[in-house]
């Protein structure tokens, strides 16, 4: 059976992105490889063993293209509006929180971030299917 490890992301600035991910969610680097032209950085945190891995391509200067096919990572939380006045606080710029009840039924209570690098985060509300 497979198991999800982690989901890698290219970022531009080593510094911006780890400091995002620690003020937004808490992760820590786990583990940095450094190699000649490239440096992997896994970042984690004690409610999973999942993590993000951030990819810093050496000498690169210009802004990754995300394109269209790019769809977002997601993170479980607690209290979604507790954590949302926690990113305004923290100078970060959540999307509104969204209650999404097709046909009237609640099915989830969400917002979106980006990242530095434009990357879309959907922060659900722990509960049902988002655990």
């Amino acid at each position: 059976m497979a198991k999800a490890i982690h989901s890698m992301v290219r970022v531009l600035d080593e510094t911006r992105s780890v400091s995002f991910y620690r003020t937004a969610f808490g992760l820590e680097i786990a583990d940095r490889l450094d190699f000649e032209t490239f440096t992997l950085i896994y970042l984690s945190n004690p409610e999973t063993e999942f993590e993000v891995e951030l990819t810093v391509n050496r000498g690169r200067t210009e802004p990754y293209v995300l394109g269209d096919g790019y769809g977002h990572l997601a993170v479980s939380v607690d209290d979604v509006e507790a954590t949302h006045r926690r990113f305004v606080a923290a100078g970060l710029t959540p999307k509104d929180i969204v209650d999404f009840a097709p046909g009237g039924k609640p099915l989830a209570r969400f917002f979106f971030i980006e990242d530095p690098d434009g990357y879309k985060i959907e922060v659900l509300q722990r509960g049902g299917r988002f655990k």
